[in-house]
C-alpha cells in the first residue's frame, strides 16, 4: 500500500483562508489558480486522496502554517483558465487540451499560526522546501519527518 505523502499548499487568505475552508464542516474547496507547471505536476502526478496538507497563508501580514487539511479528490481541469473574467484566465488554454488542473482540499483543523520567523529559526526544519532561497512554488512536498515534527512537536496534534 502506498504511504501517504505530505504537502504544503499556499493560499492567500483574501482568496481562501483556513477559516473559509472550515466554514462548512466536511466540505471541500477547489484549489484553483495554480499557474506553475511544477506545482501543477505535483497535483497531477504525485498528490493522492488522503495525503496530508499544511494549509499555509501567504501574501499577508503574517504568513505561515494556519491549519491542517487533506487532499480530497483527484485532479480535473481548473475552470478559471477558461473564464475571461477570472484573474487566472489563460487564453492559450483550450477546453479540449486544458493546461491547468485543480484538486479539492478538505480543511481538518485550524491551528495556531506557525509563522515564517518560527519556521526559519527551527533547526529541524532548515531544509523545508518553503524555506529554500528562491522558492516561490504554491505547492511543495513536505517530508514525513518534517510533517511529524510540525504536527507533533510544534502543534501537539
Amino acid at each position: 500500500m502506498n504511504e501517504p505523502r505530505y504537502w504544503l499548499m499556499k493560499s492567500e487568505p483574501d482568496e481562501c483562508s483556513i477559516d473559509d475552508a472550515l466554514a462548512a464542516p466536511g466540505a471541500t474547496v477547489p484549489w484553483t489558480g495554480v499557474r506553475n507547471y511544477q506545482a501543477r505536476n505535483f497535483m497531477r502526478d504525485a498528490m493522492k486522496v488522503g495525503d496530508g496538507v499544511l494549509f499555509y497563508h501567504s501574501s499577508c501580514p503574517e504568513p505561515g502554517i494556519a491549519g491542517l487539511a487533506r487532499v480530497a479528490s483527484g485532479t480535473r481541469p481548473d475552470p478559471t483558465q477558461f473564464d475571461p473574467a477570472s484573474p487566472y484566465f489563460d487564453e492559450k488554454s483550450k477546453p479540449e487540451a486544458p493546461r491547468w488542473l485543480l484538486l479539492d482540499v478538505q480543511a481538518l483543523q485550524k491551528t495556531r499560526l506557525i509563522g515564517l520567523p518560527e519556521l526559519r529559526t527551527t533547526p529541524e526544519l532548515a531544509d523545508l522546501t518553503i524555506l529554500q532561497r528562491g522558492n516561490r512554488l504554491s505547492i511543495t512536498p513536505v517530508s514525513a519527518a518534517h510533517w511529524r515534527f510540525i504536527t507533533e512537536r510544534l502543534l501537539g496534534a
